[in-house]
């Protein structure tokens, strides 16, 4: 993927969250509160912001990466370091010496700061769903 088009991923996801957190807020402000609604717009908002902190990894990486601290000059059978192998960050980091051999850094940062906002926009999307559906089948509810 081109890193332009990267770029404005980044770019509109940041906007994106600015955009979800500042409904929320006045949404908070001013009764009724629909909360299926709410769910909805935080599902939105851990769904760009776990977009953007990958668009943000990626274009570091390919501007130059984040990761070359981790590779020491020698390996422990003496080889030299001859490159940094970094493949769409979070994912990975490879350290390759002169004698063919490799070591491998996967970021726990995936787990942190993409992995658990995705999994919480799934979680909120659910909820909101399962929110809406309950307040349609209850007299008088709103949704």
């Amino acid at each position: 993927m081109p890193a332009p088009l990267m770029g404005l991923f980044l770019l509109i996801s940041v906007a994106a969250v600015a955009a979800c957190i500042l409904v929320i807020v006045l949404m908070l402000r001013n009764p009724p509160r629909s909360l299926s609604r709410i769910c909805a717009l935080l599902a939105l908002a851990f769904g760009f912001s776990a977009t953007s902190v990958y668009c943000y990894g990626w274009l570091s990486v390919t501007l130059g990466g984040p990761f070359p601290e981790l590779c020491e000059d020698r390996n422990a059978s003496g080889a030299q370091l001859a490159s940094l192998q970094q493949d769409y960050w979070p994912l990975r980091n490879a350290c390759i010496y002169s004698d063919g051999s490799t070591v491998e850094h996967l970021s726990t940062s995936i787990n942190v700061f993409v992995q658990v906002p995705a999994g919480l926009a799934v979680a909120m999307t659910c909820a909101a769903a399962f929110l809406y559906r309950r307040a349609r089948h209850i007299p008088g509810g709103t949704s």
